[in-house]
């Protein structure tokens, strides 16, 4: 992902909610949001380069979600940041336990940002500050540098999130879809200097970012109820941010205390 923004603890009847998009290359193979017929229990689209994912949920909610962290100085890693969340989802493992065993190991990987969790317990690490810290309720956004940096798409997303959750006891998924697809430039006096020059900086800066060759792939409106639904809605883009397979699925917690 290269977008998160999410409500923890937060919304009177939807512990979790989720609004996130995922940018990339379009030339990148990457399978939609669907239960993996190789792992039944999860949720999650797939990058088919690789074979790790985004972000994704299992039917007794454990949640994950990764963005990378955008510097160009840094040394690359020789490990794939989308096994990282795949990794937790397919353990057991409790999420700060998972944290402290994979901070031994972070410099591995490129930079990036990871939430594990659920909808009752939430982590994020970077490993970038190499920090583990356990959030409490709130309203979070995430892009490609550490948790809440007040770059332009985060702090609007997050103030359009709030927006939605202030006003409405009933959530909709398709409003988190319809917040992620906010293709409006900030004024070139906001966007952060991360090294990569202002041409950049000023395209990937909206909240969906829309180019030939690159831009949103996937806008995902995820969302856990107190009474143990799931409601992830997937909407998929093709180049110059052309709609394509779209899906809503639903399923009930296999355990909710």
């Amino acid at each position: 992902m290269c977008l998160i923004l999410f409500a923890f603890q937060y919304h009177s009847s939807n512990p979790l909610v989720i609004a996130a998009n995922r940018d990339e290359t379009f030339t990148r193979p990457t399978r939609c949001a669907q239960f993996w017929p190789e792992n039944p229990n999860l949720l999650a689209g797939k990058d088919l380069q690789e074979g790790g994912l985004w972000m994704g949920i299992t039917r007794e909610g454990r949640f994950a979600a990764i963005t990378n962290f955008r510097d160009p100085k840094a040394m690359t890693g020789s490990l794939s940041r989308g096994f990282i969340g795949k990794d937790f989802l397919l353990t057991d493992e409790h999420p700060e336990k998972f944290l402290q065993e994979l901070s031994q190991k972070s410099n591995f990987y490129s930079g990036f940002n990871i939430l594990i969790g659920d909808h009752r317990e939430l982590f994020y690490y970077s490993n970038h500050n190499k920090k583990i810290r356990q959030l409490e309720s709130g309203i979070y956004g995430l892009s490609n540098h550490l948790l809440d940096s007040p770059w332009p798409k985060v702090t609007k997303g997050k103030l359009k999130l709030q927006e939605h959750l202030d006003t409405n006891k009933d959530l909709h998924t398709d409003k988190l879809i319809e917040i992620l697809q906010d293709k409006t430039l900030p004024s070139d006096d906001l966007l952060p200097d991360t090294g990569i020059g202002i041409y950049s900086e000023r395209f990937l800066s909206p909240l969906f970012i829309e180019t030939p060759f690159y831009g949103t792939r996937s806008s995902t409106g995820l969302k856990v109820s107190d009474q143990g639904k799931v409601t992830f809605h997937e909407q998929c883009y093709v180049e110059k941010g052309i709609k394509a397979d779209k899906s809503i699925i639903e399923f009930q917690l296999k355990t909710d205390p």
